[in-house]
Protein backbone atom coordinates (compact mmCIF):
# COMPACT_ATOMS: atom_id res chain seq x y z
CA UNK A 1 0.00 0.00 0.00
CA UNK A 2 1.15 3.46 -0.76
CA UNK A 3 1.82 6.06 2.20
CA UNK A 4 -0.84 8.98 1.92
CA UNK A 5 1.58 11.41 3.41
CA UNK A 6 4.55 10.88 1.19
CA UNK A 7 2.50 12.71 -1.17
CA UNK A 8 2.57 16.54 -1.26
CA UNK A 9 -0.94 18.34 -1.61
CA UNK A 10 0.05 18.74 -5.37
CA UNK A 11 0.62 15.24 -6.02
CA UNK A 12 -2.58 14.67 -4.00
CA UNK A 13 -4.61 16.98 -6.19
CA UNK A 14 -3.44 14.95 -9.29
CA UNK A 15 -4.16 11.22 -7.45
CA UNK A 16 -7.69 12.24 -6.62
CA UNK A 17 -8.17 13.64 -10.19
CA UNK A 18 -7.64 9.90 -11.66
CA UNK A 19 -9.96 8.61 -9.21
CA UNK A 20 -12.60 11.33 -10.63
CA UNK A 21 -12.53 13.44 -7.39
CA UNK A 22 -13.07 17.32 -7.02
CA UNK A 23 -9.61 19.12 -6.28
CA UNK A 24 -10.92 20.29 -2.82
CA UNK A 25 -11.02 17.08 -1.52
CA UNK A 26 -7.28 17.42 -1.06
CA UNK A 27 -7.72 20.23 1.43
CA UNK A 28 -10.22 18.18 3.18
CA UNK A 29 -7.87 15.28 3.09
CA UNK A 30 -4.54 17.66 4.51
CA UNK A 31 -6.41 18.77 7.08
CA UNK A 32 -7.33 15.78 8.61
CA UNK A 33 -3.96 14.64 8.44
CA UNK A 34 -1.74 17.57 9.43
CA UNK A 35 -4.30 20.21 11.32
CA UNK A 36 -6.02 17.74 13.44
CA UNK A 37 -3.65 14.38 13.34
CA UNK A 38 -6.39 11.96 12.30
CA UNK A 39 -4.72 8.20 12.37
CA UNK A 40 -7.59 6.68 10.41
CA UNK A 41 -9.69 7.36 7.14
CA UNK A 42 -12.96 6.49 9.02
CA UNK A 43 -12.00 9.80 10.88
CA UNK A 44 -12.18 11.92 7.80
CA UNK A 45 -15.95 12.46 9.15
CA UNK A 46 -16.68 15.46 6.23
CA UNK A 47 -16.34 12.91 3.75
CA UNK A 48 -18.96 10.91 1.84
CA UNK A 49 -17.92 6.92 3.38
CA UNK A 50 -18.21 5.59 -0.27
CA UNK A 51 -14.88 7.70 -1.15
CA UNK A 52 -13.26 7.24 2.25
CA UNK A 53 -13.39 3.66 1.60
CA UNK A 54 -11.69 3.96 -1.83
CA UNK A 55 -8.94 5.95 -0.24
CA UNK A 56 -8.17 2.73 2.22
CA UNK A 57 -8.10 0.31 -0.94
CA UNK A 58 -4.80 1.86 -2.46
CA UNK A 59 -3.34 4.13 0.73
CA UNK A 60 -2.43 3.81 4.53
CA UNK A 61 -1.83 6.57 7.33
CA UNK A 62 1.27 5.97 8.63
CA UNK A 63 2.28 6.70 12.39
CA UNK A 64 5.17 6.22 14.53
CA UNK A 65 5.99 3.77 17.60
CA UNK A 66 7.60 5.80 20.57
CA UNK A 67 9.95 3.27 22.15
CA UNK A 68 11.48 5.81 24.54
CA UNK A 69 11.93 9.56 25.92
CA UNK A 70 14.47 11.02 27.83
CA UNK A 71 14.04 14.09 29.62
CA UNK A 72 16.95 16.71 29.88
CA UNK A 73 18.01 18.84 33.00
CA UNK A 74 17.84 21.70 30.66
CA UNK A 75 14.14 20.62 29.41
CA UNK A 76 15.34 18.89 26.25
CA UNK A 77 13.39 16.29 25.03
CA UNK A 78 14.76 13.32 22.98
CA UNK A 79 12.03 10.65 21.84
CA UNK A 80 13.51 7.44 20.26
CA UNK A 81 11.21 6.07 18.03
CA UNK A 82 10.69 2.14 16.41
CA UNK A 83 10.18 2.15 12.47
CA UNK A 84 8.10 -0.03 10.77
CA UNK A 85 10.96 -2.54 9.94
CA UNK A 86 12.47 -2.59 13.29
CA UNK A 87 14.80 0.39 12.66
CA UNK A 88 15.01 3.19 14.95
CA UNK A 89 15.58 7.02 14.69
CA UNK A 90 16.27 9.77 17.66
CA UNK A 91 14.17 13.02 17.36
CA UNK A 92 15.30 16.06 19.86
CA UNK A 93 12.68 18.87 20.95
CA UNK A 94 14.24 21.76 22.22
CA UNK A 95 12.69 24.57 24.13
CA UNK A 96 13.26 27.97 24.77
CA UNK A 97 11.28 30.49 25.88
CA UNK A 98 8.36 30.41 22.95
CA UNK A 99 10.26 28.93 20.68
CA UNK A 100 9.93 25.13 20.50
CA UNK A 101 12.39 23.69 17.54
CA UNK A 102 12.30 20.07 16.57
CA UNK A 103 16.03 18.41 15.42
CA UNK A 104 14.62 16.18 12.54
CA UNK A 105 16.41 12.57 11.20
CA UNK A 106 16.69 11.88 7.81
CA UNK A 107 17.87 8.86 7.92
CA UNK A 108 18.17 5.71 9.66
CA UNK A 109 22.05 5.28 10.24
CA UNK A 110 24.14 7.42 8.07
CA UNK A 111 27.14 6.11 5.61
CA UNK A 112 29.52 9.53 6.03
CA UNK A 113 31.40 8.27 8.75
CA UNK A 114 32.26 11.37 10.39
CA UNK A 115 35.19 10.06 13.07
CA UNK A 116 33.32 12.08 15.86
CA UNK A 117 29.86 11.76 15.60
CA UNK A 118 27.57 8.97 16.86
CA UNK A 119 24.87 8.51 14.30
CA UNK A 120 27.14 7.04 11.95
CA UNK A 121 29.14 4.39 14.15
CA UNK A 122 26.63 1.41 13.08
CA UNK A 123 26.99 2.28 9.28
CA UNK A 124 23.93 3.64 7.09
CA UNK A 125 20.80 1.56 6.93
CA UNK A 126 18.47 3.20 4.69
CA UNK A 127 16.72 6.88 4.02
CA UNK A 128 13.53 7.70 5.90
CA UNK A 129 10.64 8.41 3.53
CA UNK A 130 8.99 11.94 3.62
CA UNK A 131 5.85 10.58 5.66
CA UNK A 132 8.90 9.27 8.90
CA UNK A 133 10.48 12.54 8.33
CA UNK A 134 6.43 14.30 8.51
CA UNK A 135 5.29 12.48 11.07
CA UNK A 136 8.23 13.16 13.80
CA UNK A 137 6.71 16.75 13.47
CA UNK A 138 3.01 15.08 14.30
CA UNK A 139 3.71 13.36 17.06
CA UNK A 140 5.09 16.48 18.75
CA UNK A 141 2.11 18.33 17.81
CA UNK A 142 -0.45 16.33 18.27
CA UNK A 143 0.79 13.84 20.78
CA UNK A 144 2.91 15.97 23.00
CA UNK A 145 0.95 19.28 22.35
CA UNK A 146 4.14 21.02 21.41
CA UNK A 147 3.34 23.94 18.94
CA UNK A 148 6.52 23.46 16.91
CA UNK A 149 7.88 26.90 15.44
CA UNK A 150 10.87 26.24 13.88
CA UNK A 151 12.36 22.41 12.42
CA UNK A 152 15.84 22.19 11.70
CA UNK A 153 17.44 18.94 9.61
CA UNK A 154 20.97 18.12 11.81
CA UNK A 155 19.41 14.68 13.04
CA UNK A 156 20.59 11.32 12.32
CA UNK A 157 21.49 10.83 7.98
CA UNK A 158 22.54 13.27 5.99
CA UNK A 159 19.73 14.98 4.63
CA UNK A 160 21.10 15.94 1.23
CA UNK A 161 21.71 12.15 0.47
CA UNK A 162 18.22 11.27 0.84
CA UNK A 163 17.04 14.87 -1.25
CA UNK A 164 14.07 13.50 -2.97
CA UNK A 165 11.98 12.49 -0.06
CA UNK A 166 13.66 15.43 1.88
CA UNK A 167 11.90 18.17 -0.55
CA UNK A 168 8.91 16.24 -0.59
CA UNK A 169 8.63 16.10 3.15
CA UNK A 170 9.72 20.31 3.23
CA UNK A 171 7.13 21.10 1.08
CA UNK A 172 4.42 19.22 3.29
CA UNK A 173 5.59 20.64 6.56
CA UNK A 174 5.67 24.33 4.80
CA UNK A 175 2.32 24.39 2.84
CA UNK A 176 -0.44 26.12 4.21
CA UNK A 177 -2.18 22.90 4.03
CA UNK A 178 -0.15 20.87 5.42
CA UNK A 179 1.64 21.91 8.66
CA UNK A 180 2.40 25.82 7.73
CA UNK A 181 5.84 25.74 9.25
CA UNK A 182 7.54 28.91 7.26
CA UNK A 183 10.68 28.35 5.39
CA UNK A 184 12.69 30.65 7.02
CA UNK A 185 12.19 28.83 10.41
CA UNK A 186 13.34 25.54 8.87
CA UNK A 187 17.09 24.53 8.24
CA UNK A 188 19.22 22.00 6.62
CA UNK A 189 22.55 20.98 7.71
CA UNK A 190 25.03 19.23 5.22
CA UNK A 191 28.53 17.45 5.39
CA UNK A 192 29.26 19.02 1.86
CA UNK A 193 27.57 17.09 -0.65
CA UNK A 194 28.18 19.57 -3.54
CA UNK A 195 25.54 18.08 -5.90
CA UNK A 196 22.50 18.47 -3.24
CA UNK A 197 23.36 22.04 -2.77
CA UNK A 198 22.38 22.45 -6.60
CA UNK A 199 19.66 20.52 -6.17
CA UNK A 200 18.33 22.37 -2.58
CA UNK A 201 19.47 25.85 -4.65
CA UNK A 202 16.13 24.25 -6.95
CA UNK A 203 13.36 23.76 -4.36
CA UNK A 204 12.89 27.58 -4.39
CA UNK A 205 12.17 28.14 -0.89
CA UNK A 206 13.91 30.23 1.58
CA UNK A 207 15.08 27.53 3.67
CA UNK A 208 18.08 28.26 5.74
CA UNK A 209 21.04 25.99 4.55
CA UNK A 210 24.36 25.37 7.06
CA UNK A 211 27.10 23.07 6.06
CA UNK A 212 28.86 21.33 8.88
CA UNK A 213 32.80 22.57 8.11
CA UNK A 214 34.41 21.53 11.22
CA UNK A 215 38.00 22.20 9.39
CA UNK A 216 39.65 24.65 7.05
CA UNK A 217 42.38 22.62 5.50
CA UNK A 218 41.75 19.05 2.96
CA UNK A 219 43.77 17.40 5.46
CA UNK A 220 42.11 17.66 8.07
CA UNK A 221 38.52 17.47 6.71
CA UNK A 222 39.15 14.77 5.10
CA UNK A 223 40.23 13.17 8.46
CA UNK A 224 37.14 15.09 10.24
CA UNK A 225 34.32 14.77 7.22
CA UNK A 226 35.83 12.09 5.08
CA UNK A 227 33.46 13.19 2.18
CA UNK A 228 35.50 15.53 1.87
CA UNK A 229 37.75 13.80 -0.35
CA UNK A 230 35.53 13.19 -3.03
CA UNK A 231 34.07 16.95 -2.48
CA UNK A 232 37.68 19.15 -1.44
CA UNK A 233 36.99 22.61 0.02
CA UNK A 234 37.47 24.70 -3.01
CA UNK A 235 35.20 22.62 -4.52
CA UNK A 236 32.56 23.23 -1.20
CA UNK A 237 33.22 26.60 -1.47
CA UNK A 238 32.61 27.00 -5.08
CA UNK A 239 29.28 25.14 -4.41
CA UNK A 240 28.08 27.89 -1.67
CA UNK A 241 29.57 30.67 -3.81
CA UNK A 242 26.96 29.48 -6.25
CA UNK A 243 24.21 28.55 -3.89
CA UNK A 244 24.51 32.58 -2.95
CA UNK A 245 24.56 33.63 -6.62
CA UNK A 246 21.54 32.12 -7.10
CA UNK A 247 19.56 33.83 -4.19
CA UNK A 248 19.95 31.69 -1.37
CA UNK A 249 19.69 32.98 1.89
CA UNK A 250 22.92 33.58 4.07
CA UNK A 251 24.83 29.96 4.66
CA UNK A 252 25.59 29.40 8.26
CA UNK A 253 28.92 27.34 8.73
CA UNK A 254 28.26 25.16 11.23
CA UNK A 255 32.12 23.89 13.17
CA UNK A 256 32.53 21.57 16.11
CA UNK A 257 35.20 22.77 18.42
CA UNK A 258 37.51 19.79 19.18
CA UNK A 259 40.21 19.81 21.81
CA UNK A 260 43.52 19.99 20.08
CA UNK A 261 42.18 18.75 16.86
CA UNK A 262 40.58 22.00 15.37
CA UNK A 263 41.06 24.74 18.03
CA UNK A 264 43.87 26.47 17.48
CA UNK A 265 43.93 29.97 16.68
CA UNK A 266 45.59 29.13 12.68
CA UNK A 267 41.93 27.18 12.39
CA UNK A 268 40.56 30.49 13.62
CA UNK A 269 42.10 32.33 11.12
CA UNK A 270 41.07 29.87 7.98
CA UNK A 271 37.50 29.47 9.43
CA UNK A 272 37.66 33.00 8.95
CA UNK A 273 38.83 33.48 5.75
CA UNK A 274 36.47 31.04 4.27
CA UNK A 275 33.34 32.86 6.50
CA UNK A 276 34.24 36.42 4.59
CA UNK A 277 34.43 34.78 1.54
CA UNK A 278 31.02 32.94 2.02
CA UNK A 279 29.85 36.22 3.92
CA UNK A 280 28.44 33.53 5.97
CA UNK A 281 28.05 33.51 9.54
CA UNK A 282 29.50 30.99 12.04
CA UNK A 283 28.30 28.67 14.59
CA UNK A 284 30.67 27.23 17.10
CA UNK A 285 29.83 24.17 18.75
CA UNK A 286 32.13 22.69 21.33
CA UNK A 287 32.64 19.30 21.43
CA UNK A 288 29.61 16.66 22.97
CA UNK A 289 31.45 13.77 24.40
CA UNK A 290 30.43 10.70 22.35
CA UNK A 291 31.13 7.16 24.37
CA UNK A 292 33.89 5.74 23.40
CA UNK A 293 35.33 7.91 20.98
CA UNK A 294 38.67 9.63 21.64
CA UNK A 295 37.92 13.17 21.33
CA UNK A 296 37.41 15.86 24.27
CA UNK A 297 35.77 19.30 24.77
CA UNK A 298 38.55 22.36 23.91
CA UNK A 299 39.15 23.97 27.79
CA UNK A 300 37.29 27.22 28.14
CA UNK A 301 40.00 29.51 27.58
CA UNK A 302 40.29 28.16 24.48
CA UNK A 303 37.05 28.47 22.73
CA UNK A 304 37.26 32.05 24.52
CA UNK A 305 40.20 32.75 22.24
CA UNK A 306 38.72 30.94 19.27
CA UNK A 307 35.42 33.39 19.25
CA UNK A 308 37.56 36.49 20.05
CA UNK A 309 39.74 35.67 17.29
CA UNK A 310 36.82 35.15 14.73
CA UNK A 311 35.30 38.41 15.75
CA UNK A 312 38.29 40.41 15.35
CA UNK A 313 38.43 39.33 12.07
CA UNK A 314 34.62 41.07 11.76
CA UNK A 315 32.90 37.40 11.29
CA UNK A 316 29.51 37.18 13.09
CA UNK A 317 29.70 34.31 14.93
CA UNK A 318 27.67 32.26 17.94
CA UNK A 319 28.68 30.53 20.29
CA UNK A 320 26.25 27.44 20.78
CA UNK A 321 26.31 25.46 23.92
CA UNK A 322 24.72 22.10 22.49
CA UNK A 323 21.34 21.26 25.06
CA UNK A 324 20.60 18.30 25.97
CA UNK A 325 24.06 17.12 26.64
CA UNK A 326 22.93 14.59 29.49
CA UNK A 327 20.61 12.33 27.47
CA UNK A 328 22.89 11.69 24.36
CA UNK A 329 20.70 14.68 22.78
CA UNK A 330 23.36 16.91 21.73
CA UNK A 331 24.80 17.64 18.16
CA UNK A 332 26.86 14.41 16.99
CA UNK A 333 24.73 12.18 19.78
CA UNK A 334 22.03 10.66 18.05
CA UNK A 335 22.93 6.70 17.15
CA UNK A 336 19.08 5.82 17.62
CA UNK A 337 20.19 3.41 20.44
CA UNK A 338 17.07 1.17 21.74
CA UNK A 339 18.36 1.38 25.02
CA UNK A 340 20.31 3.89 27.17
CA UNK A 341 21.58 4.20 30.79
CA UNK A 342 20.09 7.92 31.21
CA UNK A 343 16.44 6.56 30.19
CA UNK A 344 14.17 4.13 31.05
CA UNK A 345 12.40 2.39 27.81
CA UNK A 346 8.53 4.37 27.76
CA UNK A 347 5.53 2.54 27.52
CA UNK A 348 4.87 1.80 23.44
CA UNK A 349 2.84 4.28 21.74
CA UNK A 350 1.92 5.20 18.18
CA UNK A 351 1.19 8.30 16.33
Amino acid sequence: MKDIKDLTFEELKAELAEMGEASYRAGQIFAWLYHRGALSFAAFTDLPKKFRDELAAPYEISSLELYGVFRSQDRTRKFLFKLGDGSFIETVLIPAGARATVCLSTQVGCKFSCPFCASGLKGFVRNLTPAEMVNQVLFLKHHEGEPVTNLVFMGMGEPLDNFENLAKAIRIMNSTEGLGIAARRMTVSTCGIVPGIGLFKSLGLQVNLSISLHAVTDEKRTRLVPVNKKYPLETLIEACLDYRKGGGRKITLEYVLIRGVNDSLADADGLARIARRLKAKVNLIPYSLVQGLPYEVPAEDTIRLFVQRLEGRKVPVTLRHSKGTDIQAACGQLAGRPFNKVGVKATHLTF
